[in-house]
């Protein structure tokens, strides 16, 4: 039996995407990191990649460039003099390698330059920018399947791109109301359908998803499916529309599928029935008695992100103390693995439902805990809130996750 082997990775380059910026006309400040990053289709060996803080979005290059270099030439400049004559400044006298001056009529073999690659180094370029499109903060952005155009999503509207023009965007949808105080829901994620060049899905603060067919009208007002899941009459809350928000989707690789994370769950959605979720998986169940104090220190805002296995049969997301959760989806399928991101992985115990949670009249306490980043979750596991895995994505093919926690990147392979 042979042993399988691992993917090795190994560091590759490095370069500036954005520069710290000032809006004067709106006197605010233009932060340099990056919301988000697409790779588009690969031409020639060279990557290319949409990268994008809260205002600008960039179209990278970058590709191998070979370093040259003249050699095997017969003058020596190191020995000619530099006179301007023969004994003035300026004038470069032909002399052989080993120091002897050439005489005129007594030219020795005479050897050609030759140019020779010493090394290869990786060089990125900018080849455009797309900017002053939107008025809002850029939360996420979408290559088509056509290879030709994008979408760029900020909280009230959706633009689209065409990859070879950056001075002129459409804009598809906008949820932006005459008088802004009649505004109820925002934009938090958006993405083209793998596949369907003409169709995308975009999320809502609200929880809901709607997918949306280009072909309708020039400006996609009216959705073509909605899925969202109704609150049980009765239980809704103080922090019931908060907890729904949507902070991530995801298309399956088949676009069968619809995987959408809010805080609390993660949710599998199929895109021929919007009665309801497909498979829902408890995330942060065990955080549901302090919503309270999630609330006081802007934890319950927190965006994290989903993604799905290649296969389509396992889903992940993160959560705090550096941990991500995996999920199996397959009909019946009760997997379900956490992993914590460190030198060092150790596997951890999901919360299960047969354990009892904490009951929900502790958010009423008079004294509270407030901005306390630690405690126990429903297993009797520290968790912090200071240490959270927002950012991890599923490689494509192999059964790999690739998972940012802090200034790190952790793979792991099974």
């Amino acid at each position: 039996m042979s042993k399988i082997r691992h993917p090795e990775f190994r560091y590759k380059t490095e370069f500036q995407s954005h520069e710290p910026e000032f809006d004067y006309l709106k006197s605010l400040e233009i932060e340099e990191k990056i919301n988000q990053i697409k790779w588009c289709q690969a031409t020639n060996c060279a990557l290319f990649l949409l990268s994008t803080n809260d205002k600008t979005i960039k179209f990278w290059k970058v590709q191998e460039k070979k370093v040259k270099k003249v050699s095997e030439m017969n003058l020596d400049r190191s020995t000619a003099p530099t006179n301007g004559s023969p004994g003035g400044t300026g004038y470069l006298r032909p002399s052989l390698s080993n120091g002897n001056v050439l005489k005129p009529g007594g030219l020795p073999l005479l050897r050609l330059p030759v140019v020779t690659t010493q090394e290869t180094s990786l060089a990125a370029s900018c080849r455009r920018v797309y900017a002053h499109a939107h008025d809002y903060h850029i939360n996420s952005i979408s290559n088509n399947s056509d290879g030709e155009t994008f979408i760029s999503a900020d909280d009230l509207r959706i633009n689209l791109w065409n990859l070879e023009i950056s001075n002129q965007s459409f804009n598809i949808i906008d949820v932006k109301p005459t008088n802004m105080e009649d505004l109820t829901e925002v934009i938090t994620s958006a993405e083209f359908h793998p596949t369907h060049c003409n169709t995308l899905a975009y999320s809502s603060s609200k929880g809901s998803i709607r997918l949306v067919d280009l072909r309708q009208s020039a400006l996609c007002d009216n959705h073509s499916q909605i899925f969202e899941q109704h609150e049980a009459p009765g239980s809704r809350s103080f922090f019931t529309e908060i907890i729904a928000s949507i902070s991530d989707i995801k298309f399956s690789k088949d676009g069968r599928h619809i995987l959408s994370r809010d805080y609390m769950t993660l949710k599998l959605w199929d895109v021929k029935m919007n009665s309801g979720p497909v498979a829902t998986f408890q995330v942060h169940e065990y955080l549901r008695p302090k919503l309270c104090d999630l609330y006081e220190n802007d934890s319950i805002f927190d965006k994290f992100e989903c993604c799905q296995s290649g296969d389509g049969l396992r889903v992940a997301t993160g959560s705090y103390s550096n941990i991500f959760r995996v999920f199996g989806c397959r009909s019946g399928s009760s997997e379900a693995t956490t992993l914590e991101a460190t030198r060092n992985p150790t596997r951890r115990q999901v919360q299960t439902t047969s354990r009892a949670t904490r009951s929900l009249s502790t958010l009423t306490r008079a004294v509270r805990r407030g901005g306390e980043s630690t405690g126990i979750d429903a297993n009797g596991n520290s968790y912090d809130l200071s240490t959270k895995l927002l950012h991890l994505a599923w490689h494509p093919s192999e059964n790999l996750i690739a998972c940012a926690a802090a200034n790190s990147l952790y793979m792991y392979y099974a």
